[in-house]
């Protein structure tokens, strides 16, 4: 399927799985949170070439009536410093109205790396992102804290790598937060000991539903760790994988994630991010915008102001 007919027919796969409340955007409920698309959630679309990274902003406006996006790093190698490149999207996405809110980093070396060197380069690596994420109008850059060593130790590392990073950062208005993406990252008392160290304002943490594998047999409790993390928010992201007959996650409860979001005071975007195989890339995001709507509609009375 080419990228026409790709984007063309999604429409119609939607809503032959979702129904039509999927289309009616984000303007119904309290308006508690606003619903942002994780470019993530188009991987096999765009690295299968059906998809071009610069349709990204167009897709989120025009076929799910989302009014914000979030970049990944990887569909953009080599493009980071290209400014005729970063014009192009910045252009694409104003002309549909869509807020560019940060760029997901990886591959660049690890933050809490014990050689200092290594861990040195690895925050350097960051800084063109920082810079691409300041002329795209972002608000933050989400890295990962990954390190080696005991508990204590991965910490200190970790806190001294990004604070390095968050003083570049701030030389350029950009925050730099931390996903739980795996590792002691995915222990949220960990990672909130990382963010208390650092001790930055420019620091602060992304809480994905979906992430708290510490290791292959060690499983976090996801809502204690999106509780424990929220205090130091500045992005959520709202992974999904399957869904049931009623159009609710399989293994998260949303209403009960959202509950917590909302409780710690955020009322900033969240991102959808899908990550399953059963359902289409598009019915996947579909589904999620569905749920998100419906849960924040179900949420509107308890958290009115």
């Amino acid at each position: 399927m080419n990228r026409r007919k790709f984007i063309k027919t999604g429409v119609a796969a939607g809503i032959s799985s979702t129904g039509l409340g999927w289309l009616a955007g984000c303007t119904t409920g309290s308006e508690l949170f606003h619903i942002s698309l994780a470019q993530w959630s188009l991987h096999r679309s765009i690295r299968e070439g059906v998809v071009d990274p610069l349709e990204f902003a167009m897709i989120a406006r025009d076929k799910f009536g989302l009014e914000g996006i979030e970049y990944v790093n990887q569909f953009y190698t080599g493009k980071a410093g290209n400014q005729s490149y970063l014009q192009e999207m910045k252009n694409r996405a104003d002309s549909v109205g869509v807020r560019s809110l940060l760029i997901m980093c990886d591959n660049e070396g690890r933050i809490g790396d014990p050689d200092e060197t290594a861990r040195i380069k690895a925050v350097e690596n960051h800084y063109k992102w920082v810079d691409a994420a300041a002329f795209l109008g972002c608000h933050s850059i989400r890295v990962n804290a990954a390190s080696e060593g005991t508990y204590e130790e991965q910490m200190a590392l970790a806190a001294d790598g990004l604070s390095r990073l968050c003083s570049y950062g701030d030389q350029n208005g950009i925050n730099v937060i931390v996903e739980n993406h795996g590792g002691l990252s995915s222990n949220g008392a960990w990672l909130t000991g990382v963010m208390k160290k650092v001790n930055n304002p420019r620091c602060g943490t992304l809480p994905d539903f979906g992430n708290f594998r510490i290791t292959e047999n060690q499983q976090y409790d996801r809502y204690q760790g999106v509780e424990e993390m929220m205090p130091y928010a500045k992005a959520v992201s709202a992974k999904s994988y399957d869904f049931d007959d009623q159009g609710n996650e399989t293994t998260i409860d949303y209403l009960r994630m959202l509950r917590v979001v909302l409780k710690a005071g955020y009322r900033g975007f969240t991102g959808i991010e899908y990550e399953g195989d059963r359902l289409s890339e598009m019915d996947g995001i579909a589904a999620t915008k569905s749920l998100l709507i419906r849960v924040r509609e179900k949420l509107a009375e308890e958290f009115k102001t």
